[in-house]
């Protein structure tokens, strides 16, 4: 019975941190002794549960029972009762069956008595997994994702945080410490204080701005008041007045939109976000953030992609900000952490395969200007450059593209290379217009930085011979220079649509490749 009982449970609970194929999570023993007042138990008990961990955790324990102290008992499940404020499910860690037992703990047969202790280690276990390392696996979700594995001796951890009386401690210590994640629990506990979210969608027809009237501005007064962008005591009549265009243009700036005030299609849609959408989205971002690394680095660059920002960050402190270009939908940026490792200036762009087939090719075929328009240069697999006139448009694969450094380079004048198996970089752009829009998921999957040359010169930091003077002089020539870096600067290209910003208030963003809903659907499965 015991075995049927906790096998299914078992052959989840063990692989949280399992996240990077390519990594292994650490299975140390813990060195603790079994506590006083213990019960020994055959080895076999817990070896036919076939699960290595759990195993190595007993052996550790001398196979005896662990969880002797009622108090230790009371504080473990105290802890997995508060799994919601971690944006977790207390049901994922049995709660329930763990407090019936606890009830008739006095009465349990021996049989009883180890079965709950097992069950009562692996919850544990697995709540510390899903605390630090997150519930899911996202290798086993996307498919262009690139983060290594966040990963720490849980059996170790586990013995000697309940030895030691500081279960709750650790809990706290192995969680992640960014202050994004921190934030994000705050945020959680922030919106359970609104109330019932029971108003009605925002039909949108048409846009709104101050001086219009309409019945759908008694519903946007409701919801700005709900969100606490607007006084409650503001009048709720149909007028769109300067207070209520005040209040649209804090909610837009909370929402990442052009804060002008008016009520369009955008701005509603991000209205018609119900509590419930938006805590729920809270709780996705959280489980993001643990499988973010959990060391970023002293100096490091991190680009937030549905944010379309770049952050420089050194010892804590932004010191930079950029605003980006990313994938779009259907050429997403992947999500990834690498450290650069050279600039080139002027670089020359060899087109890569997905633009070859599905750009490139089709467009060739039916435009005889097309490499000459765009400075083109095309290589047979022999590394002979051919004109256009012997180019097969049947077998537009057959040959490598590349585009000479220039003002229509479709790389710019910069390039940060870091190693990553997606192939992609940081790079300027010959189409600079598209970052006064406030949509920018417009890319093949790089990422395009908004006035680069200041983020070379930082990243080379060489003030002698690479100031940023001499950055622009040798742009100016044209030649295609490359540049080593001596400073291992760390690029976090990461994915969250939702924070608090240092002075409490919700920030959210669109989730523009449909990330957030999937996600949350698999948290809770």
């Amino acid at each position: 019975m015991r075995k049927i009982l906790l096998l299914t449970f078992l052959a989840v609970a063990v692989l949280g941190c399992k996240k990077d194929p390519k990594s292994k999570p650490k299975t140390d023993e813990p060195l603790v002794k079994h506590e006083p007042g213990s019960v020994l138990f055959d080895s076999s008990e817990v070896v036919k549960l076939e699960d290595k961990q759990l195993t190595a955790f007993y052996r550790a324990q001398n196979f005896h029972t662990f969880w002797v102290d009622s108090t230790k008992r009371k504080k473990a499940e105290t802890i997995l009762a508060e799994a919601e404020k971690y944006g977790l499910d207390p049901k994922d860690y049995y709660l329930e069956k763990i407090r019936k037992y606890e009830k008739k703990y006095l009465d349990l047969s021996q049989d009883d008595h180890l079965t709950y202790d097992f069950l009562l280690t692996q919850s544990v276990r697995r709540f510390m997994i899903h605390v630090s390392c997150g519930k899911l696996n996202p290798y086993h979700i996307y498919p262009n994702w690139d983060l290594a594995q966040p990963s720490f001796n849980v059996n170790k951890t586990l013995a000697e945080a309940v030895s030691g009386d500081s279960l709750p401690k650790v809990i706290s210590k192995i969680e992640p410490q960014h202050v994004v994640y921190k934030r994000l629990k705050k945020a959680l506990a922030y919106l359970d204080t609104f109330g019932k979210d029971t108003l009605k969608q925002i039909v949108f027809t048409e846009k709104i701005k101050r001086g219009d009237s309409s019945e759908n501005v008694i519903r946007i007064k409701r919801r700005l008041m709900f969100w606490r962008d607007m006084e409650r005591t503001d009048s709720i009549s149909p007028w769109y007045d300067r207070k209520t265009a005040n209040a649209m243009k804090k909610f837009q700036l909370r929402h990442g939109l052009i804060p002008d005030g008016i009520a369009g299609a955008g701005t509603v849609a991000a209205l018609n976000f119900t509590k419930i959408q938006r805590k729920q989205q809270v709780i996705v971002n959280l489980e993001r953030w643990r499988w973010f690394p959990h060391e970023m680095g002293r100096q490091y660059v991190i680009v937030n992609i549905p944010d379309y920002r770049l952050r420089v960050i050194k010892n804590g402190d932004t010191v930079d900000t950029r605003r980006v270009v990313v994938g779009k939908e259907k050429r997403r940026t992947p999500v990834l952490s690498s450290t650069f490792t050279d600039v080139i200036l002027n670089p020359t762009w060899t087109v890569p395969p997905t633009i070859i087939k599905e750009d490139l090719g089709p467009d060739a075929a039916k435009d005889t200007n097309y490499f000459r328009n765009r400075r083109l240069k095309i290589f047979n697999s022999k590394g002979e450059e051919i004109p256009s006139s012997k180019w097969n448009s049947a077998k537009p694969n057959n040959y490598r593209y590349v585009q000479d450094p220039g003002d229509d380079n479709s790389l710019g004048n910069v390039k940060f290379n870091f190693r990553n198996r997606f192939t992609v970089y940081l790079h300027d752009t010959n189409h600079r217009d598209y970052f006064s829009r406030n949509y920018r998921s417009l890319s093949s999957g790089c990422v395009r930085v908004q006035n680069p040359l200041p983020l070379a010169a930082y990243l080379i930091n060489d003030s002698i011979r690479w100031n940023l003077d001499k950055i622009n002089e040798v742009v100016a020539t044209k030649e295609t220079t490359y540049i080593r870096l001596k400073d291992k600067t760390r690029i976090h290209q990461l994915y969250w649509t939702a924070w608090m910003n240092k002075r409490g208030e919700l920030e959210f963003r669109e989730d523009i490749y449909n990330y957030d809903a999937d996600l949350f659907k698999r948290l809770r499965q």
